[in-house]
């Protein structure tokens, strides 16, 4: 059970938020530390220069002399939505600028694993590329860079995956999170430093004279922010001041109907409004289609549909990506019954779950164990590691953490203390991968745990919703709902707005077999509203004239066209009086 705990707000008497801001959304905007009206300006304006990342003289040099001499130049992605959309957007841009030989090559997750690896090295070596480009990987890729190397090949690493303590003998490497570096924001996403890089290499081909002698029209990079704003929100980096920027401009130009036919089919088959299309569409609708192709097939598939330039193609290219999001879906069912049913079996006694879970079967998929650690994260509060066979004796793993246990940290202690378990292992706060022999799994988990019991408060064990306090029974209006969704973007560490308060049940029903479906009216009020508890059902058995006590979202539910108020609930409390 969740229990819902109200955010703490900035000192209200010395924020200088505009005087006609709605009340509610100023007690929102201070509870995220905003308290000040240019932080709500998301202009480009605001963006922080290029030329604070460390590393970026060196990486324009490379990627300016390579457009310029006509050099064949590659890009190599990852497998995710942040690695297709770095991808498309580094050969579409490029292509933009005049370089005449730009391909990409993202590995095969079942053939290649994650990253530039020497094998993939040795595949991209047919092409015989000039230069290599990474996005969205590279950091961890010591041998994929010497094998590089080796073939004659030179490395540009774009990367903002933390760095181990040896990095690459790249020719040049940009990341927020290296060594040494000073960009105020560490958030990028990897499609947010491809974009930076392009920013400062257009600065220097425009400088150089490079357009002009080319006769080429300067591109303007501003018109791949649909690229960057889906990358940066299905990455699930935290939306600091900067990607907000990035995530807000991006998604100004969709609902101007300013964007590629790739991101614009995706929406339709999705079934979203993309003249109202907010972040969350990425994060629900648009990033786990793209992200299917990396899953169940080859994320070529997904960077070609961001790529083509025909909207009949790419409805095409949405179709198939449609379809192997579906089937996604079906083996994730299948795998999370699973790991349920083995979750319950090792419960120590009633109620007691050990600190964190390593979940493993033969037959799981390797594409799916990510999202399948995810699914048991948010339901037992602990981080979840669940393991897919990937060769003979050979197993990988992907991590999903709670907030409060840094994840990748955590991985990097076990290897510290126990060097003979882990072969690699990388990421982030949140989400990490590893590799291991399939024998040492019981070492491994019992090093992991061992190392969750010291580094984790019981505290953070406990599902937390948390909420931006009560409405008053006035405030429930879609004009309140649309200007919350319209105050975004919201996403990773800048949450969108919750709600918590006392109701009646006025009415239930289940529908679509786990959904509440609610009306239900507030404390003090006369109103009955909608609501719906997504799979909730089982969870609840409620009775007409019951009082409640949820935590919610406002919803502006668009349906037949007409819009009307909704409640988005997400948790449940029965009042006992």
């Amino acid at each position: 059970m969740k229990k819902i705990i109200v955010r703490q707000h900035a000192d209200t008497a010395a924020h200088q938020l505009p005087e006609d801001l709605h009340p509610v959304l100023q007690r929102i905007y201070l509870a995220r530390n905003i308290s000040s009206a240019t932080q709500l300006d998301q202009g480009l304006a605001r963006l922080l220069p290029p030329d604070a990342l460390q590393g970026m003289p060196e990486a324009v040099d490379l990627l300016a002399t390579a457009v310029q001499e006509g050099q064949r130049i590659l890009i190599i992605g990852d497998f995710d939505a942040d690695g297709a959309t770095s991808s498309a957007l580094m050969v579409s841009a490029l292509r933009r600028m005049g370089a005449q030989q730009v391909d990409f090559l993202v590995p095969n997750r079942f053939e290649f694993g994650y990253g530039l690896t020497p094998e993939i090295v040795a595949v991209a070596a047919r092409s015989s590329p000039d230069l290599i480009v990474t996005v969205d990987n590279g950091i961890s890729s010591i041998d994929g860079v010497a094998a590089a190397h080796r073939q004659g090949i030179r490395v540009l690493v774009t990367d903002h995956h933390l760095p181990g303590r040896e990095l690459p003998a790249a020719d040049a490497i940009v990341n927020p999170n290296q060594p040494g570096d000073s960009f105020p924001s560490k958030n990028l996403a990897g499609v947010g430093v491809a974009f930076y890089l392009l920013m400062a290499l257009r600065g220097r081909l425009r400088d150089s004279g490079w357009f002009t002698r080319q006769n080429i029209a300067e591109p303007n990079l501003a018109d791949y922010l649909d690229l960057v704003a889906l990358g940066t929100v299905a990455d699930l980096v935290p939306l600091d001041d900067n990607n907000r920027v990035l995530v807000q401009q991006g998604l100004q130009r969709i609902r101007a109907g300013r964007c590629r036919p790739g991101i614009q089919a995706l929406l339709n088959i999705a079934g979203r409004n993309s003249v109202r299309v907010v972040a969350s569409d990425f994060g629900f609708a648009v990033g786990p289609r793209l992200n299917a192709a990396g899953r169940i097939d080859d994320m070529a598939l997904g960077i070609e549909c961001l790529l083509s330039e025909d909207p009949a193609q790419a409805r095409q290219l949405a179709e198939r990506l449609d379809a192997l999001n579906r089937e996604r879906r079906e083996i994730e069912a299948d795998m999370k019954q699973q790991a349920l049913a083995y979750v319950e079996e090792i419960q120590y006694g009633e109620d007691e779950l050990p600190p964190g879970f390593c979940l493993f079967d033969p037959d799981w998929h390797q594409g799916v164990i990510g999202i399948l650690a995810a699914r048991i994260k948010e339901r037992y509060h602990r981080p979840v590691i669940a393991f897919a066979r990937s060769g003979p004796n050979a197993i990988k793993g992907s991590a999903r953490s709670i907030p409060g246990l840094h994840i990748r940290d955590t991985l990097d202690a076990v290897a510290a203390q126990h060097p003979d378990i882990l072969q690699k292992f990388g990421g982030h706060a949140m989400a990490a991968g590893l590799s291991l022999d399939e024998d040492q799994l019981p070492a491994f988990e019992t090093a992991f745990l061992q190392e969750l019991t010291q580094r984790l408060d019981p505290d953070l064990l406990t599902g937390v919703v948390e909420s931006d306090g009560r409405l008053d029974s006035t405030d429930f209006s879609l004009e309140l709902s649309e200007l919350l969704r319209s105050s975004g973007p919201w996403g990773q560490g800048f949450p969108e707005p919750v709600f918590d308060g006392d109701f009646t049940v006025v009415n239930q029903r289940i529908v679509g077999e786990h959904h509440l479906k609610l009306s239900v009216r507030p404390e003090g009020g006369t109103q009955v509203l909608d609501a719906i508890a997504f799979n909730q059902a089982a969870d609840h058995s409620l009775r007409n004239g019951q009082q409640v006590h949820l935590a919610y979202r406002l919803d502006s539910n668009e349906y037949r066209g007409m819009l009307g108020l909704q409640l988005m609930v997400e948790v449940i409390e029965v009042i006992d009086r």
